[in-house]
């Protein structure tokens, strides 16, 4: 199994969180893992991405050409990346910022209302934990138990917690 993902969107929407995240949830497991965040200068309001690959063999480069998943948590990112999904990959679509249509027929979108769902429960910086209650209902490489003990164990206060808990719950509701 190699899961190879690219994870993009404007700097301040945790894109490189969320990688970081997905990296070391794949480590714990056992996995091999590769993060590879890139961003411009100015960072908060600028674009950002990051690859992430997860595997059960050894990772010869962290470089990501062809993602079997896509995170795109906003249109420059979604029409940058569309085209390099490789075929039967999967496109997680932050609608609440894309209002386009793919283009393609050989991937498959998954429509999440991610930053409209961070900013009902209280804080639009939960995108990112939407988007990734979502992919891992979708893919199943991860236990949603596990996703929120890692949180639990990894959330700087209860508050932290909690608020990524719900958001990655119902991320994983939303599909």
């Amino acid at each position: 199994m190699t899961e190879e993902i690219i994870i993009a969107g404007f700097g301040g929407q945790g894109v490189l969180f969320l990688g970081e995240t997905i990296a070391r949830i794949g480590m714990i497991l056992g996995k091999n893992v590769s993060w590879l965040p890139s961003y411009g200068p100015e960072m908060r309001g600028g674009t950002a991405n990051c690859s992430v690959i997860i595997s059960d063999d050894e990772i010869a480069s962290p470089v990501v050409f062809k993602p079997s998943t896509f995170f795109a948590l906003n249109r420059p990112s979604f029409e940058k990346f569309e085209n390099f999904v490789e075929k039967n990959g999967i496109i997680l679509m932050n609608t609440s910022l894309i209002d386009l249509q793919g283009k393609r027929d050989d991937v498959i979108y998954i429509s999440v209302d991610a930053t409209n769902i961070a900013s009902s429960l209280g804080n639009i910086k939960a995108t990112n934990m939407v988007m990734l209650g979502a992919y891992i209902k979708y893919k199943k490489l991860f236990d949603l138990y596990q996703v929120l003990d890692f949180i639990s164990k990894n959330s700087k206060s209860k508050e932290f917690f909690e608020i990524n808990k719900r958001a990655v719950e119902y991320g994983y509701n939303s599909i």
